[in-house]
């Protein structure tokens, strides 16, 4: 699996969210993942809803999967503090 696969199943299972996913051996990846749904969520919530968006590929076709999970807010946050 490739990480542009991943952001795939991520785009379409998590509607208006913009995933970033990097993962150069194939079964572990990293990922940044901003979307609205989140607000309010706890991490695990979060987290869970990526979880669903990737289904059972999650244990099989990908090993390992980090992930930040972030708000539109959460990320101009970061842009900023980046920029400054």
């Amino acid at each position: 699996m490739q990480p542009e696969d991943i952001k795939q199943l991520i785009e379409s299972g998590i509607p208006g969210c913009a995933a970033q996913v990097t993962g150069p051996d194939g079964t572990h990846f990293e990922a940044v993942i901003v979307s609205a749904q989140f607000a309010g969520k706890s991490m695990v919530q979060q987290h869970q809803l990526v979880y669903r968006a990737l289904g059972e590929r999650m244990g099989r076709e990908i090993h390992a999967l980090s992930m930040q999970t972030l708000t539109p807010e959460q990320w101009e946050q970061r842009a900023a503090a980046r920029a400054s």
